[in-house]
């Protein structure tokens, strides 16, 4: 098996898995304890979840604070229902449903162009009484990265806040400076069902799901020192390893963007994360071709949105057709991927599609 699949989740760092077990199966006694419970073992709990929050905040920017949730769904729903006032929600034509579909349910929405590379500029139409903005700084399905810095000085021009979908940015990169930032740890080679909203110090964000009052009074639950412990070590495994990673990216992209020379890439060239090639070669059936190619995992779209039957939003966004979208695939590169697995998987995919021509 070659697994291509890394925008959709990533392997479990073996570093955060032994970080799990110390809450899972230690020494007796030692790592079950409820961190919100007084005694010896509760205490321990929490001091293994303020460790890793702490590993967890030195990637994001500095007077903030990191609360836990069950992943970056969550996240992007208490920022912007939290922070949600009596103006629209403006985001950009690509973000995750996350955002489209709470900002739409929120009852005032806007959404905002995309170029054919998949970029938002910072210079349109924006209602004056716009309270949040939410961009994603890198796509999840294409790649591209936005111009988070020109987008920070837009929000201060409206008096909005800055929402940053961080998801595939977080740990490949220097997050943007916002107001918030919602991230996950799965997308970062840690376990699934925890993740996190990075919240600026002033910003007034209420509480969406009530209860005990757990972390700083914005999100309730009894945290799971486990999740957290995982996802804490593997934010300090990727800030140790940020600088080697990028650079394998880079050899990988480059390597693929050669076997892959005769399809049309979708989004930007440049202003993207090279972990992620989303490519596209007319009159291809992709589902044929996965199903040629089972021993590969790769996706016809967003992970998120599969089985839907419908064209990506984001391809659309782009300019896209119908037909152009439905004979897309996307690459996505990790940590753990080799130059072999891209050459094997490229000789395969390349195979199977001739027999479709």
């Amino acid at each position: 098996m070659i697994y291509l699949d890394n925008q959709a989740t990533t392997p479990l760092a073996p570093e955060a898995r032994a970080a799990m077990l110390k809450h899972l199966d230690g020494p007796a006694g030692t790592g079950f304890g409820n961190p919100h419970s007084p005694h010896r073992l509760g205490r321990q709990a929490k001091a293994a979840v303020e460790a890793a929050r702490d590993n967890v905040a030195a990637l994001l920017p500095k007077e903030g604070k990191v609360i836990f949730t069950s992943g970056a769904t969550e996240a992007l729903n208490l920022a912007i229902r939290g922070a949600f006032g009596d103006g629209p929600v403006a985001h950009s034509a690509i973000e995750h449903s996350a955002v489209g579909d709470t900002a739409n349910s929120a009852g005032m929405q806007q959404i905002l162009d995309v170029d054919k590379d998949g970029i938002c500029d910072p210079a349109q139409d924006i209602p004056a009484t716009t309270k949040i903005l939410a961009i994603m700084q890198v796509n999840n399905e294409i790649g591209t990265v936005q111009p988070i810095g020109a987008w920070a000085a837009r929000a201060k021009e409206v008096g909005a806040l800055l929402l940053v979908d961080g998801v595939q940015a977080y740990s490949k990169m220097p997050v943007a400076d916002a107001d918030m930032i919602a991230i996950s740890a799965h997308k970062f080679y840690g376990p699934k069902g925890v993740g996190a909203l990075w919240v600026r110090d002033g910003v007034n964000l209420e509480e969406v799901q009530t209860g005990g009052g757990q972390e700083h009074g914005r999100r309730s639950g009894t945290l799971s020192p486990a999740l957290i412990a995982g996802m804490g070590a593997a934010a300090k495994l990727a800030g140790e390893r940020m600088e080697d990673d990028v650079a394998h990216m880079e050899s990988l992209w480059n390597r693929a963007r050669e076997l892959f020379a005769d399809w049309t890439l979708n989004g930007s060239a440049t202003a993207r994360w090279k972990g992620n090639l989303n490519i596209r070669k007319d009159g291809l059936d992709v589902a044929r071709l996965m199903s040629d190619c089972r021993d590969i995992m790769f996706s016809a779209g967003s992970a998120c949105a599969s089985g839907s039957g419908r064209p990506s939003h984001v391809l659309k966004a782009i300019g896209l057709t119908d037909a152009q979208a439905k004979s897309s695939i996307r690459l996505g590169f990790g940590r753990y991927t080799s130059m072999d697995d891209i050459e094997r998987a490229a000789a395969a995919i390349q195979s199977a599609t001739k027999d479709q021509e």
